[in-house]
């Protein structure tokens, strides 16, 4: 991912990045969406509960069978 510091003057520009915004070329066409990190953030929980539903989670939870890291690397032939 590509990171781009903005100065002060460059943030009020797009009203101090504190609310989703569309990203335009000059023709108007949509380069892109910024969101803000709650935003973004909600839509991770969101997408993770959609993946990854909370019955599987639990059967997961409760499936016999743990390791620990060091067994898990000599199962791989790690040292």
């Amino acid at each position: 991912m590509t990171r781009i510091k903005l100065d002060a003057s460059e943030r009020s520009k797009l009203h101090d990045l504190s609310q989703q915004l569309e990203l335009c070329n000059e023709a108007g066409q949509t380069l892109g969406y910024f969101l803000t990190v709650a935003q973004y953030e909600e839509m991770m929980r969101e997408w993770a509960k959609l993946r990854f539903p909370e019955d599987e989670l639990e059967r997961r939870w409760n499936e016999p069978g743990e390791r620990t890291t060091a067994e898990v690397l000599a199962s791989l032939g790690q040292p």
